[in-house]
């Protein structure tokens, strides 16, 4: 018995980024990391070039390479914050630790009577 090929579908807004990515690594680059056929990839950025598909502009352009180069000093300044926050947090973790474990012993000694 044949198999019956399974035909997927996709919204216009997943093609414009197929392409948008294809543009920015190439596209047989961009099939393998979507999951798609190359053909397939290939036909919506001849869609695009003829302008029966519309697609937003690459990314990365020399327009706006200066504002990613200001994310990428945002991202890691971010990254430095919540290393910070992650250090703090793993301290006051630790010492929660040894309170806890501290109540934990005192709370098992037997009270003594003073008489």
């Amino acid at each position: 018995m044949a198999q019956k090929r399974i035909t997927k579908s996709y919204n216009q807004e997943f093609k414009s980024q197929a392409v948008k990515l294809a543009q920015e690594i190439g596209g047989h680059k961009a099939a393998t990391e979507l999951g798609i056929p190359s053909g397939t990839l290939y036909t919506w950025i001849k869609a695009f070039k003829e302008r029966r598909l519309a697609a937003k502009e690459a990314a990365h352009t020399p327009n706006n390479a200066l504002t990613l180069n200001e994310e990428l000093i945002g991202l890691r300044k971010r990254i430095r914050e919540q290393d910070k926050e992650i250090r703090r947090l793993k301290e006051e973790n630790e010492f929660l630790e040894e309170a806890s474990a501290f109540f934990a012993v005192s709370r098992r000694k037997p009270a003594r009577n003073k008489d």
